[in-house]
């Protein structure tokens, strides 16, 4: 049996919530990152013993367009998977039965899912500092629970919350924008999850290509790479009653 932690991560608190969760579960775990555009997905083949955490943010309560697009080139072989969402203490709405779906398309058996909560990429305010040890305890509180499941031989399926058809999917339209202290260094370009930064001119965006992950504004190394204040403080005000009382994660198993 090989344990596979499959993530898209573009600031990492995605993979914060993962690594806790998969770290206490049998085995150690062999790393995906859905981020990699120079990937090829399609090599990766599980077999029917092995067992993956598949981990994503939620955008606007869907899973990242580009996630479920390279999730589904996998061949999952069958074997058994635990889904994790992760939220900025808002909602998750359709995330869930969106990855549960996809993960199915990819031929993985959908064993258990969680929703955790992790600091909002855009507004940093809300859920501040999470995953933080009280959601670490309950990580592995749910790792124990699903590999009790695993152990048992137990393949069936939760039920998991979201509509189908899901919500329209939207775009923040947050389109990170280079100040006078960028250098040009290419790191935005060279780690955008979908190529959306010119490498020949970093100062370049596609706000087509663009999905608001904030991958460029959490790596740049001057801090040289910003939202708009103005469009910022909207989304502060917009999320402040739905994001201010902490929300505890989830498990379906």
């Amino acid at each position: 049996m090989k344990l596979y932690e499959i993530t898209f991560s573009p600031t990492g608190g995605t993979r914060k919530a993962a690594d806790l969760l998969t770290g206490a579960l049998d085995g150690e775990p062999i790393a995906v990152d859905l981020t990699d555009s120079g990937a090829d997905f399609s090599a990766v083949v599980l077999a029917p013993e092995d067992v993956a955490v598949i981990a994503v943010p939620s955008y606007g309560g869907r899973v990242p367009g580009t996630a479920v697009e390279r999730l589904v080139t996998m061949n999952g072989g069958g074997a058994r998977a635990v889904l994790l969402c992760v939220y900025g203490n808002r909602a998750y709405e359709d995330t869930l039965v969106e990855l549960q779906d996809a993960a199915k398309q990819a031929g993985f058996r959908v064993i258990a899912a969680a929703a955790a909560i992790a600091e909002h990429s855009i507004a940093h305010r809300y859920a501040a500092g999470r995953p933080d040890a009280e959601d670490a305890k309950q990580l592995q509180e749910f790792a124990s629970k699903i590999q009790k499941k695993l152990s048992a031989g137990d393949d069936g399926e939760p039920e998991i919350p979201g509509n189908r058809p899901y919500k329209k999917a939207g775009g923040s339209g947050m389109v990170p924008k280079p100040t006078k202290e960028c250098t040009n260094c290419g790191l935005c370009a060279a780690k955008c999850p979908v190529q959306a930064i010119d490498p020949s001119d970093p100062k370049r965006t596609d706000k087509d290509r663009c999905i608001s992950c904030m991958r460029c504004v959490s790596i740049c190394p001057q801090s040289a790479r910003k939202v708009s204040s103005v469009m910022l403080a909207a989304v502060d005000v917009a999320l402040k009653k739905v994001c201010s009382e902490r929300k505890a994660g989830e498990l379906y198993i």
